[in-house]
């Protein structure tokens, strides 16, 4: 019994020992993590002076060059295809024949529609005469009328039949994919698709702009135009387009007209550039670098640094000029403001400046 009760004494006494050991380490700990949080306490960033500059409110975009037209060519009339007379690459007028059909079938319906129509005449003919002598009613002759305007109309459609028989180019341009080969089979439900042709005498290069952009720019005004392809050469466009209404992201979509060289170096679906030049060349504005903004720029939120402490102000953004902002209200010409490291701030926060 005095056995158990010692050795429950030697434990207890472990335990307790093991216990006041491991208070002692975690005040150790506590501290020793406290002193290096407060060496670390200030977040490091990077900063920029706010200033007023001679800022030029020419501005440029980028876009891709689409074709001025656009048409994917499907059958209207059903029917086995005799001939193609293009390949891919091939351009082709308005009106050229593109492909055959077969028309045997065709061309006889068109032959008994012409014979249908030929007696109806002939038939209105006798009967009109007749008519003129006392040998048949009014009625009789508008019948005869009415059989010869209803074959006139068959005929007229069974021509037209044949003629649907070669299929012509709706739109000029260069046939950018071929879907079908002599022996094809076309159908008119559901369609199939003979052509791609894509016009690119001229192209459309369709960018976005901001709401302070748009203000300035109108219909028909002219537009250099670059592509990335051909940094040297310039490419006058126009303003076909300027929308009413904002996108998703508040920019404006504006599209640009631009004629081609005879050679149709420009190709659609090339990287192109519109620089828009502007009336008053230069503007003297309060400016800020666009990455000072907390999130994005219609935060209107900047932090600021004020004898080490980031602290968070409250502006109102202008214009985007590129990668800096007008600032209307908010800031002082010569105030720090914080460009890096706003993810890990918050107002209050200490800062360490860093180069």
């Amino acid at each position: 019994m005095k056995k158990n009760i010692t050795i429950a004494i030697v434990i207890l006494g472990a335990l307790g020992l093991i216990t006041f050991t491991l208070m002692n380490n975690k005040k150790e700990n506590a501290a020793k993590t406290a002193i290096v949080a407060e060496k670390n306490a200030s977040v490091s960033v990077k900063t920029e002076a706010v200033k007023t500059e001679e800022i030029s409110l020419d501005f440029s975009v980028n876009g891709n060059f689409e074709p001025i037209q656009e048409l994917t060519f499907s059958a209207e009339k059903s029917g086995k295809v005799i001939s193609v007379l293009v390949n891919e690459g091939d351009y082709v007028k308005v009106g050229q024949t593109l492909v055959i059909i077969r028309s045997d079938a065709i061309n006889v319906n068109a032959q008994m529609a012409k014979a249908v129509y030929n007696n109806a005449q002939a038939d209105y003919a006798r009967y009109e005469n007749a008519f003129n002598s006392g040998g048949v009613t009014k009625q009789q002759l508008d019948q005869a009328k009415l059989a010869m305007t209803n074959a006139g109309s068959n005929l007229k459609q069974a021509n037209i039949n044949v003629g649907d028989t070669k299929v012509k180019a709706p739109i000029k341009g260069f046939i950018n994919k071929r879907y079908i080969e002599p022996g094809s089979m076309l159908t008119a439900m559901p369609v199939t698709a003979m052509f791609e042709i894509v016009n690119v005498s001229s192209l459309k290069l369709t960018v976005t702009v901001d709401e302070s952009q748009v203000a300035n720019l109108k219909l028909g005004g002219p537009v250099n135009v670059t592509a990335s392809v051909y940094p040297d050469v310039n490419f006058t466009g126009k303003i076909t387009f300027i929308a009413q209404k904002a996108d998703s992201s508040l920019n404006f979509p504006v599209e640009i007209e631009i004629t081609n060289s005879a050679s149709n170096d420009l190709k659609a679906g090339m990287y192109g550039t519109a620089e828009f030049a502007s009336k008053q060349q230069k503007q003297s504005m309060m400016v800020v670098p666009r990455n000072a903004f907390v999130g994005s720029v219609s935060s209107n939120q900047i932090f600021v640094v004020e004898n080490g402490i980031a602290k968070l102000k409250n502006v109102t953004a202008g214009r985007i000029l590129g990668d800096k902002v007008e600032i209307l209200n908010g800031l002082s010409d010569n105030e720090i403001v914080i460009v890096t490291g706003q993810i890990n701030l918050t107002d209050g926060t200490k800062v360490e400046i860093i180069k």
